[in-house]
């Protein structure tokens, strides 16, 4: 789980003798700066103990010292180590997508079920919004969940993308289907009336193709959805799926495809057209971005 470089908390000052008498059996070299009680090192951790009583770590091995030590036998508390204690812990659904800022590849959405424990699970599996993660970890904590929650899965591939993008007229409308579709297929598995997603339109755009499959449910849409772990859990689930997806587009066709829609992505959709021709871009490409224009005015 990626950490901040500097852990700061407030200790009760009744506890600074101990926490300096641990430290220095713990191997610490201690030392007294201006405007500290205290500040100890040793080899990866750094520990700074102000008058005021702010306490600071830093330290590549800090994260093990502030779980074992200084979490349960200091603060007496584990927000730290597993920052669920402040998550919803009701059970729900939480849904996410990835993909739709993408020229390239599939659009994915995806549905985890996580109860009480389930949360729990999440938050010590290390599980956060997946736009703070890189690919590889994305990939790996994917493959957790999928093992161990309730979970669906839907992946539109480009082609069948902008058939569908022709249907609705409107991405948030084809979105909207998207949620209520994997929405529908995790309550399936997991009949759960509370529903968290990562609000992207205006709130009856979801609500009404949920009412169009006869689906009722509990349905909270907030900003920063990715706050919620169960939220963040499917936007795992859906960013692994569009990693995925646009290596397998890339593997097919011979060609590294970008993410984004970056200058890169009008370099590679100019080679792809020379490869392939114009007539190929639906099969990688969602054709109603206006970078398509850009790609295809080149001879």
């Amino acid at each position: 789980m990626n950490k901040p470089a500097c852990f700061v908390a407030q200790v009760d000052l009744s506890l600074a003798f101990k926490l300096e008498e641990d430290l220095k059996n713990q191997g610490f070299e201690v030392s007294k700066p201006q405007y500290t009680l205290f500040q100890a090192k040793k080899k990866g951790i750094s520990c700074t103990l102000y008058e005021s009583g702010k306490l600071t770590v830093q330290g590549k091995d800090k994260d093990d010292f502030i779980s074992f030590y200084l979490e349960p036998e200091i603060l007496g508390s584990l927000t730290y180590s597993y920052p669920d204690v402040n998550q919803d812990k009701t059970p729900h659904i939480g849904v996410d997508e990835a993909g739709k800022g993408d020229v390239f590849g599939p659009l994915c959405i995806g549905a985890v079920f996580a109860d009480e424990e389930g949360i729990s699970e999440l938050s010590k599996l290390g599980v956060r919004d997946s736009k703070r993660m890189t690919d590889p970890t994305i990939l790996k904590l994917a493959e957790q969940i999928r093992k161990k929650f309730s979970y669906a899965l839907v992946k539109i591939f480009p082609q069948k993308y902008n058939e569908l993008y022709d249907k609705f007229h409107n991405l948030n409308s084809l979105l909207g289907w998207g949620h209520a579709t994997a929405i529908e297929d995790v309550l399936k598995k997991s009949p759960c009336q509370k529903v968290t997603i990562d609000k992207f339109a205006s709130e009856h755009v979801v609500a009404s193709a949920l009412q169009r499959k006869g689906i009722e449910v509990e349905l909270t849409q907030r900003h920063k959805g990715e706050e919620d772990i169960v939220v963040a859990a499917a936007s795992i689930i859906a960013r692994a799926a569009f990693v995925e997806g646009i290596e397998k587009l890339s593997e097919e066709f011979q060609l590294q495809l970008p993410k984004g829609a970056s200058p890169a992505v009008i370099q590679a959709g100019r080679q792809f057209v020379a490869k392939h021709g114009r007539a190929l871009l639906p099969r990688i490409a969602k054709m109603h971005f206006k970078t398509l224009e850009e790609i295809q005015a080149i001879h």
